[in-house]
């Protein structure tokens, strides 16, 4: 009779476990694909208000690096970039309204580590713009190395990777800082317009950004110091894989379209080629599309509707947009930058 019990008491308790085991991948296996589909639309989580990044007008239009690469998802899913909807999040709930499935996906120049992705229960599954944090200060203040930053009061958004860098560079070097943090994006750049501070500190994409928010932006500088590395990549969560698939290769399709040379201009061409790494793409050979849950010319549509990487770079932060940010690493691997995607094959 012992042994009966005990070996009842084994079986419940292995039956617990998995029952527990079970309930953890139900909560955390939200298929967002499926539920997409049903609804008709991509939840994307951007930033409030980044020039080049994400930002309405005053009709309420977004646009913007991070905004395109939403409608790009949106196109290969439904074939129609306006199915994405964009729902500004702060920095400091980004990854919390992920979890709680407020949005399908962030794509909020949002910095890729270890602590994030363990902590969160978050994926990124690809880079796509590589950042580094840059210092901005007055002209007038005739400084051209960071190093010369000792006694500086600077500007800095709370509770961001951004914040620890700037901590960990003024003790590295053994210069002092008065830190003046807010939780607000728009908030520090009023600080720091307003004379609060004498130094901004943020993703140096973002200080190309912001500098055009600024009174009198020719007054500012941007240094050429990166005292970071900041991979900047879309969000999703975890055990989520077909959605996690399909958001990373959106983006190398679009990294693999550039190179390429297929763009927006000449899409139906590309329809037409008789190149094995084209036809792959625009989905003329193979099942690559219906292998993520999705149509043949998946990547024809982003392209089509949305461009390739290259013209998404330009138009948003590049030479045709106001900030006039150089690809530097974010210029193809085989043009000298670094980014290099996976083939379609």
């Amino acid at each position: 009779m012992r042994t009966f019990r005990g070996g009842l008491l084994i079986g419940l308790a292995v039956a617990v476990a998995v029952a527990a085991v079970a309930v953890t991948y139900e909560r955390y296996d939200t298929r967002t694909l499926k539920r997409t589909l049903r609804r008709g639309e991509v939840l994307c989580g951007v930033n409030k208000g980044l020039p080049g990044f994400s930002i309405p007008d005053d009709k309420g239009n977004w646009s913007g690096f991070d905004v395109d690469f939403c409608r790009a998802v949106a196109a290969a899913i439904f074939d129609d970039p306006a199915k994405a909807k964009f729902v500004p999040l702060e920095a400091s709930e980004r990854f919390k309204e992920l979890q709680n499935r407020k949005v399908d996906i962030l794509s909020r120049n949002s910095t890729w580590s270890m602590a994030r992705e363990t902590n969160y229960d978050l994926y990124f599954p690809a880079v796509a713009y590589y950042d580094g944090e840059g210092f901005m200060l007055p002209r007038a203040r005739n400084i051209d190395s960071a190093l010369e930053l000792n006694g500086s009061k600077v500007c800095v958004q709370s509770e961001t990777t951004t914040q620890l860098n700037l901590a960990d560079y003024f003790r590295a070097n053994n210069m002092k800082y008065e830190e003046k943090k807010f939780a607000k994006l728009e908030d520090v750049i009023k600080a720091y317009d307003s004379g609060q501070c004498d130094t901004f500190t943020a993703d140096v994409s973002q200080l190309y950004a912001l500098r055009l928010n600024l009174s009198k932006p020719d007054d500012h500088v941007i240094l050429a110091d990166v005292i970071s590395k900041e991979p900047l990549a879309p969000v999703v969560r975890q055990r989520d894989d077909d959605w996690m698939m399909l958001v990373k290769w959106t983006l190398y399709a679009m990294i693999n379209a550039e190179e390429l040379g297929v763009t927006s201009k000449n899409i139906d061409e590309a329809l037409k080629s008789q190149k094995p790494d084209v036809m792959r793409l625009v989905g003329t050979e193979g099942t690559y599309g219906e292998d993520l849950g999705l149509t043949k010319d998946w990547a024809a549509r982003i392209i089509r509707h949305v461009g390739n990487y290259g013209e998404v770079y330009e138009r948003n932060v590049g030479s045709g947009s106001k900030l006039k940010i150089p690809r530097g690493l974010n210029q193809l691997w085989s043009a000298g930058g670094i980014q290099y995607a996976p083939p379609i094959r």
